[in-house]
């Protein structure tokens, strides 16, 4: 007979909102144990197992102010099961993977299973998470990189019955935008922005812009959610390179928009500057070269996605005819890209962590294992991983760019196969942060559930998602070879050095608890001056201008760009007039 020797729920306060579990199991029990929201007499959460004696715990770092006995609660259901059998360990030349199907998702390895634990949220959450942002009047901006469990709860709330309008998930481009039409269409009065700190930051300052700058952004955290990749700009190193592109004739800075607002407003006093995204950096270089003859193009902070663009021009320059290259600019030939190609000098110390992991054994296993799947990859990815993808999308085989791009390349090819009636497989390689799967989920299974509606006598169709992550980033749980937790490294950073970094972990410190926390205090009237956007420009002036509004310069000229496609006058002239 199976049993616990000890059981003890605590919980903190605002609305009980988190809790600590110890539990000590004779194997092989499972203990079904609901570590969500809760109210004293329901328990409601996750399952945790054990395969040995000894205690499993979960704990949250909130000050725990109320201590309930178990039997002040429902009871808990433990139910005894048959011995656990471990998923397979995945052969070392498969990656772990996502099947979709119209109706379900079957996890192929662990870290697979990890990813879809959390895609069929628990309704009950959905509704208190409902029911306190419509009291608070809170907006939610979210990045494509948040953790499984939480984008699926907000893509649940965007859906009826909840149909929660003022929640949007997108990429760092369509942040600001969706938190301005909130304001505008919906009357929120603040907005919580999950990401890193310089996508709060430029959130924030679009909506200024915008004239809702009275409206507060919140983070999800009071402590700094940093990005490597922005931190690498903000150094002397960058600056030096900065101040000798502001030397060359017709120079002009174009800036990833993941770097903080603080970078921004250095690099606009410095040199003429405008920023952009993975989404729009190509039409930027196309446009601007475009308006200025003679450009001198300086990219950065992101190296591999600044080396990318320059590989990719030189793809295009060398397998594209004229009329071809029309279609991406209409004033552009081979002779202008080849001019724009060398005109690009990358900034040569700067990457993400997610991105920087696609090391030589994830490469190799792509080219050798899964030559018959579309390739994907983010403009960050380091350059083999990059040129696989960009080989494979000149013939319709893969795609690179922007999060986004990536979603609509896997829905198109699936939109395509679902039209064609007939049977099979699509194989996606992901080479971009793991994150953004809930989204893949989502629309793929609508695209073949719409198709099944319009033609059940159709094939079935399935789409495969790989998740390129390296054998050497599987960490073993207990030195038990068989149970695994990946990507991982024992630091928790969620990466290896020999490749196959699948998880942000900045991103990660967003989580759904955090949201509920975040619009706790929102209704409790507390101060969340904490939770606002870094202030490091607050109160200082650049030249006689507000620092804050030098940092925001080339966000607006980026915004300008994609209403007008076009450079504003006022960055042209300064680019001219510079020595």
């Amino acid at each position: 007979m199976y049993h616990t020797t000890s059981l003890t729920v605590s919980v903190t306060r605002r609305a009980l909102s988190r809790l600590r579990t110890s539990v000590t199991l004779q194997p092989p029990l499972k203990l079904v144990h609901h570590a969500r929201r809760m109210t004293p007499n329901t328990v409601v959460a996750r399952s945790f197992s054990s395969r040995s004696p000894g205690k499993i715990s979960r704990s949250f770092s909130s000050p725990v102010l109320e201590t309930y006995d178990y039997q002040d609660f429902e009871p808990l259901p433990l139910v005894p099961t048959p011995p656990l059998v471990p998923t397979p360990k995945l052969a070392r030349q498969a990656f772990p993977s996502i099947i979709i199907g119209p109706d379900e998702v079957q996890p192929q390895g662990s870290f697979a299973e990890a990813q879809t634990q959390y895609m069929n949220p628990d309704l009950d959450t959905i509704h208190q998470l409902h029911d306190k942002l419509s009291r608070a009047n809170m907006g939610i901006v979210a990045h494509y990189y948040m953790d499984v469990e939480l984008q699926s709860a907000l893509q649940t709330l965007k859906d009826e019955p909840y149909g929660y309008g003022a929640c949007h998930i997108a990429d760092s481009l369509a942040m600001g935008d969706a938190a301005v039409n909130m304001c505008r269409d919906h009357g929120v009065t603040s907005i919580a922005c999950l990401g890193v700190d310089f996508m709060s930051e430029s959130v924030s300052a679009i909506m200024e812009k915008a004239g809702y700058g009275h409206v507060p952004v919140y983070r999800a955290a009071q402590k700094e959610i940093g990005c490597s990749l922005a931190e690498a700009a903000e150094g002397p190193q960058y600056r030096a390179w900065l101040e000798k592109a502001a030397t060359q004739k017709n120079p002009l800075h174009v800036v990833y928009i993941n770097t903080s607002l603080e970078t921004k407003a250095v690099s606009s006093i410095t040199i003429p500057t405008i920023t952009c995204t993975s989404s729009n950096v190509v039409r930027t270089m196309l446009q601007a070269s475009s308006q200025v003859e003679d450009l001198k193009i300086f990219y950065g902070p992101d190296t591999y996605m600044g080396e990318n663009i320059v590989t990719m021009l030189d793809s295009i320059v060398k397998t594209w005819d004229d009329e071809r290259i029309s279609g991406l600019h209409p004033l552009h030939n081979r002779k202008t890209l080849a001019k724009l190609r060398d005109s690009i000098d990358v900034y040569p110390n700067g990457n993400c962590v997610v991105h920087h992991m696609f090391g030589g054994e994830v490469v190799r296993t792509v080219r050798e294992q899964y030559d018959d799947a579309f390739v994907t990859a983010h403009l960050e990815v380091p350059g083999e991983m990059f040129e696989i993808a960009m080989e494979k999308s000149l013939d319709g085989r893969g795609a690179v760019g922007s999060t986004s791009d990536i979603l609509n390349f896997i829905s198109g090819k699936v939109a395509e196969a679902a039209r064609s009636n007939k049977a099979r497989r699509l194989k996606f390689v992901l080479g971009t942060e793991a994150g953004m799967v809930t989204a893949i989920v989502r629309s793929v299974q609508d695209i073949l559930a719409e198709s099944l509606a319009e033609n059940d006598t159709g094939g079935r169709v399935e789409a495969e998602i790989i998740f390129p992550v390296a054998s050497e980033a599987v960490t073993p749980v207990g030195g038990d070879a068989d149970m695994v937790v990946v990507p991982g490294v024992p630091a928790g950073e969620g990466c290896s050095t020999a490749g196959g970094c699948a998880m942000c972990p900045f991103m990660k410190m967003n989580d759904l608890d955090a949201v509920m926390d975040v619009a706790d205090l929102v209704l409790e009237g507390k101060d969340m001056r904490g939770f606002l956007p870094p202030q490091r420009l607050k109160g200082k002036t650049l030249d006689g201008r507000k620092a804050v509004d030098v940092g925001a310069e080339p966000i607006m000229h980026m915004r300008h760009f994609m209403l007008e496609n076009a450079l504003p006058d006022k960055l042209v002239k300064r680019i001219t007039s510079s020595p």
